[in-house]
């Protein structure tokens, strides 16, 4: 079960707080989402951000046990939400359970700067709702095709940031890497790509500099 506390009891304590930036995380599983968020967690807690956490599953807290585990942020400052459902359900059509566990965060922790919001892992259509984030961050991985671009699914499309992972298995999973990278350029218009190696750090440096100038304005 999810342990929130109840929306009546947030509403009026939430109202006296000004809302962290929430940037959300997607993407299918195992495309390297919570390992992304563990290097994620270091690189904001090193340039003074204020940071806390919300993983999503379908019925257990694995994620979320995992990230407390880790010893790289307070166990507290991580909350688990079950979806019970598909995961987009949570993070799209009905977000009401990621909304409450960020405004708990919210006043758990005043002048908090940011809430990272990792999605249950979905498919190439799965979106967030902007009524739960500000900036949401698509992870797609080589192992699962070089094909994946030119798919199109809306998750690739419209993301604010694409993210293509592992990319140093390419040679070991038969993947033309600059290819996949040329075409989710060319679908994405404009938007932006990086490559990571999240197993190494790889590359993240470059999305802690995206978030800290495209969502966190240096705060």
């Amino acid at each position: 079960m999810n342990d929130l506390t109840p929306v009546a009891a947030l509403s009026k304590a939430a109202k006296a707080h000004p809302s962290p930036a929430r940037v959300g995380i997607g993407g299918p599983v195992g495309s390297g989402k919570t390992r992304l968020l563990e290097q994620l967690i270091p690189r904001f807690r090193a340039r003074g951000t204020n940071l806390a956490v919300i993983t999503n599953d379908l019925t257990t807290k694995e994620d979320a046990d995992r990230v407390r585990r880790s010893g790289l942020i307070e166990p507290e400052r991580v909350l688990a939400v079950e979806t019970g459902a598909c995961p987009h359900t949570a993070i799209r059509e009905d977000p009401t359970l990621n909304i409450q566990a960020a405004e708990e965060l919210s006043i758990k922790y005043p002048g908090l700067d940011l809430i990272l919001i990792e999605s249950g892992g979905d498919n190439l259509a799965s979106t967030f709702s902007f009524d739960l984030v500000d900036y949401w961050i698509f992870v797609i991985d080589v192992a699962g095709g070089d094909d994946i671009p030119r798919k199109r699914g809306l998750g690739v499309l419209t993301c604010d940031l694409l993210v293509i992972n592992k990319v140093d298995l390419a040679p070991h999973v038969n993947v033309d890497l600059p290819r996949m990278i040329r075409e989710a350029h060319e679908v994405r218009a404009g938007r932006p790509v990086l490559e990571t190696n999240c197993a190494k750090g790889d590359g993240v440096d470059q999305i802690v500099e995206r978030i800290a100038s495209d969502v966190l304005f240096d705060r």
